[in-house]
């Protein structure tokens, strides 16, 4: 009788959870989603409820299971998420001791500002390949510590454990037996001396620095590897943990960027391109990201990112909050009824500016607008400004020395045809669209896969994948016209 033949993985977004069993080809079987509350108390701040995350997560893990046949079929789970998203809760019983802080969320600005005054930033990024900026766990960590009654004195008694969505995904379905992280979204932390293997781990240094107990942190694994095993009463078996991966890497892995110069962006909520650095350590002098791109048995490579806090989130502002359009899919025939921008440009720093600018206090701008813009212009100049911000990270990227010459891309607007071959035009790169868009899904798959022995990092590099490509055709005048426009809408914006 053949054994279990399927993975299920946890897909555990900004906005929504997901799991995804796939079968043993990488084919998706079944698919269950449950949408995530945001909520916003604050100017800049975004917090969700970390009971909530685990019940729906725990809820379409069984959906999933249940149309995939049943928990007989699974060999295992892999876990991809949000990163920096941070959680503190209390060891005894596993309940967080207040909102998680998610990763736009920018309450700490002050906190890294003063840090920043006091000349840290430069030790901060030599150590950890970061920035001093509220994007990343540890000033959220202190956040939670100092605004919480007793809980510095219960983190330093080793009452209260920290960990970003897979560590306490992983915590919640051992039953609290594995505190564990894995070493990409360890090196989000601000707390990790960034490298691989041995070269790598927390770093006393930067703990010390952030006021962050050291007896907080989990265990650091590879992305691949035995995370424990879940508790048999929550889907029907206990099935061993096989990897876990921060989102972007995941899509990394997922989209078999596994050599050297390779890259891919994925248009989420935001938008992160991330460029296989092979072994060596980034050092960006353009205020990019050093980080890890994956670490497995049979392979492991550094990579660097560059990081739009907005993109995914701009069609949803036009939708929900404006209600310029009843679906993301409108927007598609919307711009291109339009024969230009009409000089319209959108620049959504709703939660700030990511890479290059990393301004926590920008707010987003709307410039060029005359008695002549319609909702169709807004709604064109939203999706343009995914196309222009990736190709200010391409220009980082060049002068850091990563030269990318296409762009792999996966995530919801995707799908968008004429956003698609904008964003090949403007970034004058082919843009290569695979036919199955759930890369990051598919990375953790692709690295559970590994750590059975079902597949080796150099086949899942050749594996063939089907899609689209899209080759630049916009004049080169034409482009340099657009891209002024943008420029100065971006100097209006930082002023």
């Amino acid at each position: 009788m053949a054994g279990p033949d399927k993975l299920l993985v946890i897909d555990e977004g900004t906005t929504s959870t997901r799991a995804i069993v796939f079968d043993r080809d990488f084919a998706q079987v079944s698919l269950a989603q449950q949408d995530l509350t945001l909520s916003y108390p604050a100017d800049g701040w975004v917090q969700q409820d970390g009971e909530e995350i685990w019940a729906r997560t725990l809820a379409v893990c069984r959906e999933a299971v249940a149309a995939a046949g049943g928990i007989a079929g699974i060999a295992g789970i892999g876990i991809t998420n949000q990163r920096e998203t941070t959680l503190v809760w209390d060891r005894a019983t596993g309940v967080p001791i207040a909102p998680a802080i998610v990763w736009q969320d920018r309450r700490t600005a002050k906190a890294c500002e003063a840090l920043k005054a006091a000349g840290h930033e430069a030790a901060v990024h030599a150590e950890t390949g970061l920035l001093l900026d509220p994007y990343f766990s540890a000033t959220k960590i202190g956040w939670i510590l100092d605004s919480v009654d007793g809980a510095r004195a219960r983190a330093e008694a080793g009452d209260l454990a920290f960990g970003t969505v897979e560590s306490f995904l992983i915590w919640k379905l051992t039953g609290g037996r594995v505190h564990a992280s894995d070493v990409t979204n360890a090196s989000r932390t601000l707390l990790y001396r960034l490298g691989i293997g041995a070269d790598g781990g927390w770093s006393e240094e930067m703990a010390a620095l952030l006021d962050v107990p050291m007896g907080m942190l989990p265990e650091v694994k590879p992305n691949a590897a035995d995370f424990g095993t879940s508790d048999a009463d929550l889907l029907g078996a206990a099935l061993p943990i096989l990897s876990a991966a921060g989102d972007q890497q995941s899509a990394l892995v997922g989209q078999g960027c596994l050599q050297p110069g390779m890259a891919k962006i994925t248009y989420g909520t935001g938008a992160f391109l991330v460029a296989n650095t092979g072994a060596v350590r980034p050092d960006s002098q353009h205020r990019l990201l050093g980080t890890v791109g994956y670490e497995t048995a049979g392979g492991a490579a550094m990579a660097l990112e560059g990081s739009i806090f907005n993109a995914g989130t701009v069609v949803k502002w036009l939708r929900d909050d404006l209600g310029i359009v009843a679906s993301a899919q409108d927007t598609e025939s919307m711009a291109a009824g339009l024969d230009g921008n009409g000089g319209v440009y959108i620049v959504p720093a709703f939660t700030g500016l990511g890479a290059p600018h990393w301004n926590a206090d920008a707010r987003g701008t709307i410039s060029g607008i005359t008695r002549a813009t319609s909702a169709a212009h807004l709604v064109r100049a939203g999706l343009e400004s995914a196309a222009y911000q990736t190709r200010d990270l391409l220009e980082a990227f060049a002068a850091d020395g990563a030269q990318i010459r296409e762009l792999r891309v996966d995530g919801g607007m995707v799908a968008n045809d004429w956003l698609m071959q904008f964003l090949a035009d403007i970034c004058d790169r082919p843009v290569l669209r695979p036919d199955y868009r759930e890369m990051t899904a598919l990375g953790a798959a692709a690295l559970a896969a590994i750590q059975l022995g079902w597949i080796s990092v150099k086949a899942w590099t050749e594996r063939p994948v089907a899609g689209t490509r899209f080759e630049p055709l916009m004049a080169d005048a034409e482009r340099a016209g657009l891209l002024k426009g943008w420029q100065d809408a971006m100097r209006r914006t930082l002023a």
